[in-house]
């Protein structure tokens, strides 16, 4: 089960593939025993995850995507730092100042206060942002760079070829955990879980040892 769940995350896989790919196999799996084990793993397997995220730069890009929640758009807030590497993500029903404060205040608290974060000029991320440094001493710098933001912009692209075929999500609790497994994949194939050992392990490996 572990298997169909990284693969539901990692490719670009409906549910219904996954049947029927585990059939060829020999393995009688129904593609909702799939959905109800994603649901219950993808959560701790994050949590873990996170304790042994690497450092992430301080020039963040941050940027939003849509995505469809039972046939409504919804603003999945993300940032890369200037290597590309996932800062944090976050699943909010409006985009507006409060979503991105919100954002902002939760990625600070997890990975310290960036020098510089770029936006693409968007004003509720504007607006978060002078909120944030009303309260700080020393204020983060902001840049809103429509060409110095394509590189979170690009990184959109590998959430949403796995978001595509999962056609909508059924609610907003679905979404947020399935896209925090999609993110987990992601960061995990950018090499971003700290390896102690120096062995370099696959994406696959990396995930797998989560659940070990």
């Amino acid at each position: 089960m572990l298997t169909c769940v990284r693969w539901y995350v990692a490719y670009p896989l409906s549910l219904r593939h996954l049947e029927e790919i585990m059939a060829e196999r020999g393995i009688s799996v129904d593609y909702s025993t799939v959905h109800r084990w994603a649901l219950k793993l993808l959560p701790a397997l994050n949590r873990i995850f996170h304790r042994h995220k690497r450092p992430v730069g301080k020039s963040w890009r941050m940027d939003d995507a849509y995505i469809l929640v039972r046939g409504q758009w919804k603003y999945l807030y993300r940032a890369v730092d200037m290597t590309g590497h996932t800062i944090d993500f976050l699943l909010r029903a409006k985009r507006a100042k409060a979503a991105a404060r919100r954002f902002f205040a939760r990625a600070i608290a997890q990975h310290g206060q960036p020098d510089t974060v770029t936006i693409d000029g968007s004003p509720a991320n504007l607006a978060a942002l002078h909120d944030l440094n009303a309260g700080q001493e020393t204020p983060i710098a902001v840049r809103p760079s429509q060409i110095l933001n394509n590189i979170v912009e690009q990184d959109h692209r590998a959430i949403k070829r796995l978001t595509r075929p999962m056609l909508g999500f059924k609610d907003f609790r679905c979404a947020r955990i399935l896209l925090g497994g999609i993110e987990l994949m992601h960061m995990l194939a950018k090499g971003q879980m700290l390896d102690p050992t120096g062995s370099g392990p696959s994406a696959a490996e990396q995930f797998y040892s989560l659940a070990a």
